[in-house]
């Protein structure tokens, strides 16, 4: 009988440190996130880089037009207009939706 109680009241003090040491865990802010978002920030740059690289490679530019905001427009084989996001990828556009360069 006493090795039930001693048996009982381990178990209970194991079940409740447990759970007690569970609930002081905190979101991680420090050094961990800003690596974490600083290596999301270089990739988004690499990939941009090397997709506007590529498309300077294989596509056509188009002089005379630029993006909503400036960016610089390739024609693919399919003569469809793009763009080059931050983040790398192609965002297409239909022929209204290109602006005049401004003249120098």
């Amino acid at each position: 009988m006493k090795n039930v109680i001693k048996v009982a009241l381990v178990a209970a003090g194991m079940l409740s440190f447990s759970q007690s040491h569970a609930q002081t865990t905190e979101k991680d802010t420090g050094l961990g996130h800003k690596i974490g978002h600083a290596a999301k920030k270089v990739g988004h740059k690499t990939a941009e880089l090397g997709a506007k690289g590529a498309a300077a490679v294989v596509d056509k530019r188009y002089e005379g037009k630029q993006g909503p905001h400036g960016q610089t427009i390739y024609i693919n084989e399919d003569s469809r207009y793009y763009y080059i996001n931050k983040r790398g990828h192609r965002v297409f556009l239909k022929k209204s939706q290109l602006r005049d360069k401004p003249a120098d």
